[in-house]
């Protein structure tokens, strides 16, 4: 065989290699070839990790075309942010009140201590809130100067926590090597604090979902949070996507089309071969806008415009009783094995073949 001829059978070898089968290698940003469809060849793929194959298309709840890649909002959808974020707001105000080190002005330090789990909660609820108006904000309005996810959670944490008094005020440019000034946290811990965006924690169906669904498809983030911030909570969830994409790359946010038509183009698709994940309506609603086909996954305390459940535009619907990802891999086509179904545990990967 001469050296052209093997470099093309190479080529045509990764062209048909699944997505899945590149163990937990994740794209970061740009677009590999799309498998090629081989029903027959689907239907025989039993493995330790499942028997997983497509049904016919009538059994589908999608009819042709067939999406080719599934794109998923992250906060919420795939990770559940408020537990994470409220435990960890919890945990390093006990850290703070509880350690020796601390200087804590006694004013703070009353307001700290008198503080529930719950109220915590709010806070959060409050930290997520500005990041939805942050978003929406430049979404609307291209004029905006451009700013990282990761740069406005800084700012909008000083400025919750000042607002509630557990901060004394400081300039944004305060040293990271500030001595403690009598506030709840120092410079440092804020910052670090302010990252905990990087390592939310998944929702228990995410992880076995995602594997699942693999096996038909390209899987693929579509979220406003920046690529170094996806990168870190994809690795810390094991969330094995085969391409993680950023609003960032886009240079807006969703709901702005730009970014659902540019991440179709960057994958080299029609809108029709694509289709959104989400819990949260508003984003299906401007991702059909745009030519995607939408399936909602309802997550506990997610949806903020309950309104929009009467303009039935979802093309699948994924109740708070069923198991998100995983229901959903059932209702576009995957077969997932009985016994691994009852046992709700995460399948082991293969070892791949040297």
């Amino acid at each position: 065989m001469d050296e052209d001829d093997a470099f093309s059978r190479r080529g045509d070898a990764v062209e048909n290699q699944h997505p899945a089968s590149d163990g937990k290698q994740v794209h970061f940003g740009s677009p590999t070839p799309l498998p090629k469809r081989d029903l027959e060849r689907a239907s025989r793929d039993r493995t330790a990790r499942g028997a997983l194959s497509p049904l016919g298309s009538k059994d589908m709840a999608l009819k042709d075309p067939q999406p080719r890649c599934l794109f998923f909002d992250v906060f919420g959808t795939c990770v559940n942010w408020r537990k994470t974020v409220t435990d960890t707001l919890w945990a390093e105000t006990r850290k703070a009140l509880s350690s020796p080190a601390s200087s804590i002005a006694s004013r703070i330090r009353m307001t700290a201590s008198d503080m529930t789990y719950d109220e915590w909660g709010g806070v959060a609820q409050e930290w997520r809130n500005g990041y939805l108006k942050f978003t929406r904000d430049i979404a609307t309005d291209g004029n905006r100067a451009w700013k990282t996810v990761d740069e406005h959670h800084l700012e909008s944490l000083r400025e919750i926590l000042t607002n509630r008094g557990l901060l004394f005020p400081r300039d944004d440019d305060t040293p990271v090597n500030l001595v403690h000034d009598g506030s709840l946290w120092d410079e440092q811990q804020i910052r670090d604090i302010s990252i905990v965006w990087h390592r939310l924690d998944p929702w228990p169906d995410t992880v076995r979902g995602i594997q699942e669904l693999n096996r038909l498809f390209w899987t693929c983030t579509l979220s406003n949070g920046n690529l170094a911030l996806l990168k870190d909570m994809v690795e810390h969830a094991g969330m094995e996507f085969s391409h993680v994409f950023s609003a960032e790359m886009f240079k807006s946010y969703k709901p702005n089309p730009a970014v659902y038509l540019g991440a179709a183009e960057k994958m080299g698709l029609r809108s029709d071969e694509c289709c959104m994940v989400a819990a949260h309506l508003d984003d299906l609603k401007a991702a059909k806008a745009n030519g995607f086909r939408t399936i909602y996954v309802e997550r506990a305390m997610e949806e903020r415009h309950p309104e929009l459940k009467e303009e039935r535009f979802v093309d699948i619907w994924v109740g708070i009783n069923e198991e998100g990802f995983v229901a959903a891999a059932e209702k576009l086509g995957c077969q997932i094995l009985r016994a691994r179904r009852r046992s709700g545990s995460a399948p082991q990967l293969l070892k791949q073949e040297e």
